[in-house]
């Protein structure tokens, strides 16, 4: 890939209110993973990697306790996932992940977050083929080779595995996850991941600078204001 991995999901956490709406993000997913695979976090990879998330978040635990316990229940909220692409301010790739109760509400929003911020929303396919849905795990480190070593003795379909500025950035399939990450903390039982989680990994990064700056900054938040947005991913290097 030929650069450091960064977290390319927007994720705002700074005020209580930004952090009470990732609460309510972390909360709504959790649910909906819990309600389709299982309560169990043992029995639910997706669930367990959600829950680790949520923690390394700090999302609080009632938060967590209270989605798998609506979900026991059976009844609550049926949601559905929904995507959409396009090319942001700059002509950057965008890739707006939500879990909706009511779709026409979700695309209303989610379009006019696009068309108020000088940006395009596409069809289903527009961008996506230009982001690969990776596995990430970013850690201290120096030794990439070792850690290609590392994973390849477990069998992982290893993407790539690259080391820049002191801190080592993993690659492997989406389906990978959990075997690489367990080569890994089996290999180093003190690691601490900086980021472990799957993500849409941009192929290519378009610079966006200039005035196209702050319309994106806008058209970022505006994505944030959206309750049904669950995650947003996009190429954008920014340049100030």
């Amino acid at each position: 890939m030929g650069r450091a991995y960064q977290n390319r999901k927007e994720s705002m956490a700074k005020t209580a209110t930004q952090k009470t709406r990732i609460y309510s993000r972390y909360g709504k997913e959790i649910y909906v993973c819990a309600k389709s695979g299982g309560v169990d976090p043992d029995g639910n990879l997706s669930l367990r990697r959600l829950i680790d998330r949520a923690k390394k978040d700090q999302v609080p635990a009632h938060v967590i306790e209270r989605a798998i316990d609506k979900a026991k229940g059976g009844g609550g909220e049926d949601y559905d996932t929904a995507r959409y692409e396009g090319f942001g301010p700059g002509n950057c790739m965008v890739i707006v992940d939500c879990l909706t109760d009511n779709g026409k509400r979700t695309f209303t929003e989610v379009r006019q977050a696009f068309v108020k911020n000088d940006a395009k929303l596409g069809g289903p396919g527009t961008v996506a083929h230009m982001f690969d849905h990776q596995a990430v795990f970013v850690f201290a480190g120096d030794n990439d080779e070792e850690i290609l070593e590392i994973l390849m003795a477990a069998d992982v379909d290893v993407s790539d595995v690259e080391s820049e500025d002191g801190m080592i950035s993993v690659y492997a399939p989406h389906t990978e996850f959990f075997k690489a990450k367990n080569a890994l903390t089996d290999a180093m039982p003190d690691v601490n991941f900086e980021v472990e989680e799957i993500s849409f990994v941009p192929q290519t990064q378009t610079d966006v600078s200039g005035e196209d700056v702050a319309t994106f900054d806008k058209f970022i938040a505006a994505l944030e204001d959206c309750d049904d947005v669950q995650n947003v991913y996009h190429n954008a290097n920014i340049i100030e």
